[in-house]
């Protein structure tokens, strides 16, 4: 089976009670690249909005954020 990056947003939002746009604001990253990045609908990942992310919520492990995950071949 395939293998698929999986950036955690709406789990992260969840767990901390906040919306996007409060992310956005407290990383400085663009609420469209955060709202791409949410939906899977971005291709390529720019890691500086990974640790802008990681150091506006505090977290240490990279693992918190994003998850690798086997995708069926339709």
């Amino acid at each position: 089976m395939a293998k698929k990056v999986v950036i955690k947003i709406p789990e992260l939002l969840r767990s901390r009670n906040i919306s996007l746009r409060e992310l956005s604001r407290l990383s400085d990253v663009r609420h469209a690249a955060l709202s791409e990045l949410s939906n899977g609908k971005r291709e390529n990942i720019n890691f500086s909005h990974i640790e802008k992310i990681a150091d506006a919520l505090g977290i240490d492990d990279i693992r918190e954020i994003i998850d690798l995950v086997e995708v069926r071949n339709e």
